[in-house]
């Protein structure tokens, strides 16, 4: 069996490091190739972890010389699927539907608030991707609740498959002590609680409410600090807004960061506040340094969260169930232990990466299989 996968090769954070697992699962049991359309980090990390990966490269979104190329790769190496991975690898996909063979993609995230940050971009990519994933043979969820969502909209609910991100938990990770990645940023956390968020600075990852959350931690307890790790557009707003609340003392704004590892490692508590989540690695890459997470109520994370046994559901904007979390947690330095410790064996048992490519290549099958019938 022999598939491409398509992805632009801009991607940080989740999307990223969902290909790096499955690319590496995959690896010695399936043919796959990785084709990405502009030269980033994404495809040095992706290269030197010798994944199959190659660059076509666009001028912009809409420089589409690529096709013909992409046309004679899968006429010349015979793939049996292709497999996408994102808005502008969807929309390519589209201009390749001459092709016959199956097209496949990944829905990684709500396609309607992908592009929040600027209103044209919004128009223009998200109608786009709107019209693209139409076209697709089938679809793989990341989440029920995205399996849910893309019926809802008129997808056959046949053509979704549904699997869950899954991490490495036997891979070697490298991070820093906390002291040095705190001094990295010249943070003084002695003697304090560290509680952390990590995602692109952008609406729908909610950071308003870890922002005043910790406002209202603040206003009791000073020996706490809160980190932000994580660029995007709304940095500028959310850096005023915490100047406005006079919390610049105790919350930081980190930036990227490259090593992610030494991020959770340098936490106590882990936070995400999204509006709309699939199954995000922040949680699984935490869970494996062994930190308890607060999340609020989206995507599929209430089928790793257990409320108060490895870590906290919150409602959607809830800041105060929110800071009312940490302070529980804050009191009770065992409790954070404990609740890493549970998070860690969560993952361990249910969310492996082995687990996620065995399901990529039983899905594979099934679909090849459903293409012959048709035959």
């Amino acid at each position: 069996m022999k598939v491409l996968h398509l992805i632009s090769g801009g991607d940080r954070g989740g999307a990223k490091t969902h290909i790096k697992s499955l690319m590496k699962g995959l690896e010695g049991r399936i043919y796959t190739k990785l084709i990405c359309f502009t030269r980033d980090n994404f495809y040095d990390e992706l290269k030197n972890q010798g994944i199959r990966i190659q660059v076509f490269q666009q001028k912009n979104r809409f420089d589409m010389s690529i096709i013909s190329r992409l046309r004679d790769e899968i006429s010349e190496n015979n793939y049996d699927i292709i497999h996408c991975h994102g808005a502008r690898a969807n929309f390519i996909a589209m201009l390749l539907k001459g092709v016959k063979k199956p097209f496949v993609t990944t829905i990684h995230s709500d396609y309607k608030l992908d592009f929040t940050d600027k209103t044209y971009k919004k128009i223009i990519f998200t109608n786009l991707n709107k019209l693209a994933l139409k076209g697709f043979n089938y679809y793989i969820a990341i989440s029920d609740t995205f399996k849910d969502m893309l019926v809802e909209r008129g997808f056959r609910a046949d053509k979704i498959y549904v699997v869950y991100n899954g991490i490495d938990m036997d891979k070697e990770i490298e991070f820093i002590p906390r002291d040095e990645f705190l001094n990295r940023y010249s943070i003084d956390g002695k003697d304090r609680t560290i509680v952390g968020i990590m995602g692109r600075l952008d609406l729908v990852k909610k950071h308003d409410t870890f922002i005043k959350a910790a406002a209202r931690v603040l206003q009791l307890r000073r020996d706490v600090v809160f980190l932000i790790a994580g660029e995007g557009p709304e940095e500028k707003r959310l850096t005023s807004m915490v100047q406005e609340l006079g919390i610049g003392g105790n919350i930081h704004f980190l930036g990227f960061i490259g090593d992610a590892y030494s991020f959770f490692n340098a936490i106590d508590i882990n936070v995400l506040t999204s509006v709309s989540e699939s199954f995000p690695y922040v949680i699984l890459e935490g869970a494996r340094m062994k930190k308890p997470i607060i999340s609020t109520r989206v995507g599929g994370i209430t089928r790793l969260i257990r409320d108060d046994y490895n870590g906290y559901i919150i409602d959607v904007d809830d800041e105060k169930g929110l800071s009312d979390k940490i302070l529980a947690l804050l009191d009770n330095q065992e409790k954070i232990i404990y609740m890493g410790e549970n998070l860690y064996k969560g993952v361990e048992e249910n969310f492996s990466a082995k687990s996620m490519a065995e399901e990529h290549i039983r899905i594979y099958t099934e679909i090849l299989n459903n293409m012959e019938d048709k035959e």
